[in-house]
């Protein structure tokens, strides 16, 4: 290894490492390691300013701002707190119908919205529904975050790692449905079914006082259902479009930026306040990410990986597909699926070039990253939400809690999402 590609791989694994202690907010890190990788590539004269701007996709940013702006538009109406209070009433005081209701109303809202948002809006929820009703919030919490880190995976915009690699390989919203969709459906039964077991005792001993069902009002959390009707009808009329987006030859990016410029002239919001609703610590996040492997790229590192991955194009395509599958999900355990997704998107690229069929590869590195996020804490941000809100309550989520549940949810999905992977591989290598 010469000296640049060590120097830059130092600097991202580095980067990646402080990440992984949690100790500093992880776009101040990101920022920092992008920093460095430009000043160092700079001096030793492989990587510069103009090299660390092309790096960066906007087409990536721009749908995640374009959803999100529809989100900060929605949050204050009180629309998602409506599904989810919802939910709770239907339950009939039945605490494992009450968790598939929670778990799958978060998950149809993951569908079309990234579950890092999903979460963010309803597990708040989900800890106020525990404590009108007296039982233990810790399933409620852990089946949201399951659910959606699983469910997401089956739509472009439905989590972060596939908006990236729709990005990257050119992959519509329709692809997704086609490809994507019903292995995750499957995947997400399963995982249902595994969360109810897993879940059992806690479960039964949860006696759900039937007063308090029946005093739960789902119009009280309406605060504002003009505006929810809204953007509703905008962000209806979005989906539509990301359907008809190959027919327009538009780019997901534009539909959903047009979509937010509608939103908001229909809405007129307070624009102080609408900003305040934004991730921008995501954007800034996912910015400088991709500045620090633009750096690795220069350096020559990816294709260096890439080469190494080339030799284990020998094996059988379907094989090398399901070793994609679970290499992602490790590595997504281990240190955060977006991370990990923007690191190895290049990395896919250069086998693409050298003439290996990636389009399987591309469809395994989406399996990995959503199903991989639930085996630890740290390995989805939507798991690292649901942990945070936790330590409000009675019952905080503990690391040794996750593991017991969550790594037999990720080993689990990522065995369905293999055999699917397999027998749905013609379908996937189109």
């Amino acid at each position: 290894m010469t000296e640049v590609m060590l120097v830059s791989s130092i600097i991202f694994l580095v980067t990646l490492a402080v990440i992984f202690t949690e100790k500093i907010q992880r776009s101040i890190v990101a920022i920092f390691g992008a920093v460095l990788m430009v000043g160092v590539g700079t001096i030793l004269g492989f990587y510069g300013e103009e090299e660390a701007i092309e790096a960066i996709d906007f087409h990536t940013l721009g749908l995640l701002l374009g959803m999100m702006t529809l989100v900060a538009l929605l949050e204050p109406t009180g629309f998602f707190q409506y599904l989810a209070i919802g939910a709770g009433r239907l339950s009939r005081g039945n605490a494992f119908i009450l968790l598939i209701l929670l778990g799958t109303v978060t998950t149809v809202l993951s569908l079309f919205l990234d579950n890092v948002t999903t979460v963010v809006l309803i597990a708040p929820v989900g800890v106020l529904i525990s404590e009108i009703l007296g039982i233990n919030s810790i399933p409620l919490l852990m089946a949201m975050a399951l659910l959606s880190d699983t469910g997401g995976a089956g739509t472009l915009i439905g989590d972060p790692p596939n908006i990236l690699i729709g990005s990257a390989a050119g992959l519509s919203f329709n692809d997704f449905l086609a490809n994507a969709l019903p292995i995750v459906t499957v995947t997400w039964l399963v995982v249902l079914g595994l969360l109810l077991y897993l879940f059992r005792n806690d479960l039964r001993e949860s006696v759900i006082d039937a007063e308090a069902v029946d005093k739960l009002d789902p119009s009280l959390a309406l605060d504002d259902p003009v505006t929810a009707r809204k953007v509703l009808i905008v962000l209806g009329a979005t989906i539509l479009l990301f359907f008809l987006q190959d027919r327009l030859g538009l780019s997901s990016s534009f539909i959903a930026l047009a979509a937010a410029a509608v939103a908001l002239m229909w809405v007129r919001p307070d624009m102080h306040k609408l900003f305040e609703r934004i991730e921008w610590s995501v954007i800034i996040f996912f910015m400088a990410l991709f500045v620090a492997v633009g750096g690795l790229e220069a350096a020559g590192v990816l294709d260096a990986i890439a080469k190494g991955i080339a030799g284990a194009a020998d094996l059988h395509p379907v094989l090398l597909g399901v070793v994609m599958i679970w290499v992602v999900a490790i590595l997504s355990a281990i240190v955060d699926n977006i991370p990990i997704t923007i690191a190895l998107i290049p990395v896919i690229l250069s086998l693409g070039a050298s003439g290996v069929n990636t389009t399987p590869l591309w469809w395994a590195m989406v399996f990995g990253a959503g199903f991989g996020g639930n085996g630890t804490i740290i390995g989805s941000t939507a798991n690292i939400v649901v942990v945070s809100v936790s330590e409000r309550t009675r019952n905080p989520i503990t690391a040794a809690t996750w593991s017991r549940r969550g790594l037999p949810v990720m080993i689990t999905a990522c065995a369905v999402a293999s055999v699917l992977f397999v027998l749905m591989y013609p379908l996937l290598s189109q």
